[in-house]
């Protein structure tokens, strides 16, 4: 349960479940933006939540899994992915919605984040199994799937890789890059390397 937390008439209120969860995960976007990665700690979310340490760790074991929390609870709606008839501007809506998310985050807090995962594998597999959970993975397979049924691509070409690729290349260019894919990027891996190995006989 959460700390007493003071409304705006000035009456005391205790906070719980999702109301208290939402809280938090705003205080951890506000750290984030203000402060980045590597200077956020658990101590600022719970003072900027106005609950206690104690609250958060009953929920997330450390920094980074707060993190990813956050980071679903501001993913775009996978449920209805985008859906205008042609598999490359169905694709390019769909990872601009995924980096638009971060646009107001500076990118050390970014690229912190990023280099914490390559460091901890248990927090690799925290991290992807909450992005299958999430649903983008999901998302990109049904686009693929409608683009089959269309004739667009070849539906042999569909497995597990090539579904996971424009999520897989996006990921390397904010590690090598050292930024957050443009446009231009995101158009380079779907025509140089995602549309052409699905099209391939």
């Amino acid at each position: 349960m959460g700390r007493a937390a003071v409304g705006g008439s000035g009456r005391v209120s205790r906070r719980r479940g999702d109301e208290l969860e939402r809280a938090i995960l705003d205080a951890v976007w506000a750290e984030l933006a203000e402060h980045g990665y590597d200077r956020l700690t658990m101590d600022g979310v719970a003072a900027r939540a106005r609950t206690s340490k104690p609250v958060l760790y009953r929920r997330w074991p450390n920094r980074p899994a707060l993190v990813i929390a956050a980071l679903g609870r501001n993913a775009p709606d996978y449920q209805e992915p985008p859906d205008t008839g042609e598999l490359r501007a169905d694709l390019a809506a769909f990872l601009l919605s995924l980096l638009h998310r971060f646009d107001d985050l500076p990118m050390d807090a970014v690229h912190g984040f990023l280099v914490d995962l390559l460091r901890d594998p248990e927090l690799r597999v925290r991290f992807r199994t909450g992005l299958t959970a999430l649903g983008p993975v999901d998302a990109l397979e049904a686009m693929m799937r409608r683009a089959a049924d269309r004739g667009q691509i070849n539906a042999a070409r569909i497995n597990p890789r090539t579904v996971s690729l424009p999520l897989d290349l996006l990921r390397d260019a904010f590690l090598v890059g050292g930024v957050v894919p443009s446009d231009q990027v995101v158009g380079e891996i779907l025509d140089d390397v995602v549309l052409p190995l699905l099209k391939a006989p």
